[in-house]
């Protein structure tokens, strides 16, 4: 029961996740280097105008973070969607408290019960949200061929560092 897709540690369709990755480190370079303009080219400004500029700056890549969770959570939707023969058990499916790892990325146990009479794989969509309740991260996990009757595991991890206490949650799951 090896979990797979973009953030579970397994085979990437496409190379997503690696343009994902390169996407948030240019984000994050964007993001140093906007507010280095900004703070840089204060000289003349009062320290309202350097703080309203630094706000600026900020909100713009808020904004972006939250364009590439909302573009994450409608590929993991269409991932779920292409899935022949599916059956929603979201009912079925359960996380464990989220852990931060010593790398900044959070880990969560997914546990599936198959409840059907015969071998089932499932994928869960596991959302990642903060203290406030946003979403920041979305990711998929599968769990293969879970016998009748019984309940298997599989990690699910963030694609990125997550700050705070974040929570997860089951946003979908698809037995298949």
């Amino acid at each position: 029961m090896t979990p797979r897709g973009p953030g579970a540690g397994g085979p990437r369709a496409g190379g997503t996740t690696a343009r994902r990755r390169r996407r948030r480190a240019t984000g994050g370079a964007a993001l140093a280097l906007g507010l280095s303009a900004v703070l840089a080219g204060c000289g003349d400004d009062s320290p309202s105008d350097t703080a309203r500029k630094a706000e600026s700056a900020v909100g713009s890549i808020a904004s972006e973070a939250s364009e590439a969770v909302e573009s994450a959570t409608a590929e993991a939707g269409r991932r779920l969607d292409d899935i022949q023969d599916g059956i929603d058990v979201k009912k079925d499916v359960t996380t464990g408290p989220p852990v931060t790892g010593s790398d900044g990325r959070v880990r969560t146990e997914v546990t599936v019960r198959n409840t059907d009479d015969s071998t089932r794989s499932f994928a869960v969509q596991v959302d990642f949200r903060d203290a406030d309740g946003q979403l920041v991260d979305t990711v998929i996990v599968t769990v293969d061929h879970v016998q009748a009757g019984h309940s298997a595991t599989a990690t699910a991890r963030s694609t990125h560092d997550l700050s705070g206490e974040p929570r997860t949650e089951v946003a979908r799951a698809v037995r298949y």
